[in-house]
């Protein structure tokens, strides 16, 4: 897959969790941040990073550095997507079906965010199993990049769009 420049894009970040977690040491506890961020151009192309820091604009800051590498490419149609498709990551599932014009985003916490980032208007979805963020966040990721438009099935097979449907 090619490597997609951050630099030309016009990128949005949508701040999905930040998760403290703390350290006792002698002197007390200490605590640090990991922030969980989704960037898009609302047009197909989505990321999403993890910046840890002990404070959290700095987690923040390095969760977008992050995303703004792991840029992925989303096949589309119209305001939704091609078909149906289920995304797994670890035990973080995401069910994705295609909704008609004027539906919406149907999608929880994290899902939503990735959603509206990639810029998908009409969608239905549901996280099964984990709701861990960050895992319901690669699984739906996963199954964006999955998904395969008509056009590019026919190109694999050598073959017109009207012979595969």
């Amino acid at each position: 897959m090619a490597i997609i420049d951050a630099s030309t894009l016009d990128l949005q970040e949508r701040v999905v969790t930040i998760n403290r977690v703390s350290k006792t040491v002698k002197g007390g506890r200490i605590f640090k941040f990991a922030a969980l961020v989704v960037v898009g151009d609302g047009n197909g192309t989505v990321g999403f990073g993890i910046g840890k820091a002990g404070e959290v604009p700095d987690a923040i800051r390095k969760g977008i550095e992050d995303a703004k590498k792991n840029l992925i490419k989303v096949s589309l149609k119209g305001t939704s997507i091609p078909h149906e498709v289920i995304g797994e990551f670890g035990a973080g599932r995401v069910l994705m079906k295609p909704a008609a014009a004027g539906t919406g985003v149907i999608a929880g916490g994290p899902v939503r965010a990735v959603i509206e980032a990639v810029g998908i208007k009409d969608i239905r979805t549901k996280a099964l199993r984990s709701n861990n963020p960050c895992n319901v966040v690669r699984a739906t990721l996963a199954g964006l990049a999955s998904l395969r438009s008509a056009e590019e099935i026919a190109a694999i097979r050598g073959k017109s769009v009207k012979e595969i449907l």
